[in-house]
């Protein structure tokens, strides 16, 4: 994955934010929105989708409507970090589907993994059939989230910098 940032502009970014309040929207109310007519509105989200700024769309679902009672924030202890291991770690993370979320992080964890399951019960089952089997793990510590206080998907838009006005340093997007 490329970690260059794409310089977006003003228009481009209240577009972001527009997507991330409601992606539902159509074009033509995403640009009265912004303040676009609809055909450059419409190029800019083709642009950002091309850039790979814009990944997908999809729908947030409630845990808790769906059965997925029990989420657990689970740090995870590699033995080595030699480059197979942790490829061959992050491979089985992705193919869990109880996994939802897995960063590699600085201190005392490897990695910080986000676990949904509908209960203690499965819980327990994911932890002996699948996290204590995934190669190199040595340590695993669990916290149940009792409540969650902030959950958010969307990204901080408003707290991007505008590019500078040097012509040689920006490009529209």
């Amino acid at each position: 994955m490329n970690a260059d940032p794409v310089l977006l502009d003003a228009n481009s970014l209240k577009i972001l934010f527009e997507l991330q309040r409601d992606a539902r929207q159509t074009v033509q109310q995403i640009s009265e929105a912004v303040g676009l007519s609809a055909t450059p509105c419409w190029k800019r989200i083709k642009e950002m989708e091309a850039a790979g700024v814009i990944r997908g769309y999809t729908a947030v679902v409630d845990r808790e409507k769906v059965g997925l009672m029990v989420a657990a924030v689970t740090e995870v202890n590699l033995e080595r970090h030699s480059e197979s291991q942790v490829q061959r770690f992050e491979e089985a993370v992705a193919a869990s589907p109880q996994i939802v979320r897995c960063v590699s992080a600085t201190g005392p964890a490897d990695y910080i993994l986000t676990v949904l399951v509908p209960d203690m019960k499965h819980y327990e089952q994911f932890l002996h059939e699948t996290l204590f089997k995934l190669p190199g793990v040595t340590h695993v510590r669990s916290s149940i989230v009792l409540r969650d206080v902030k959950s958010e998907v969307a990204l901080p838009i408003e707290q991007v910098p505008l590019p500078s006005a040097s012509p040689a340093r920006t490009r529209r997007r």
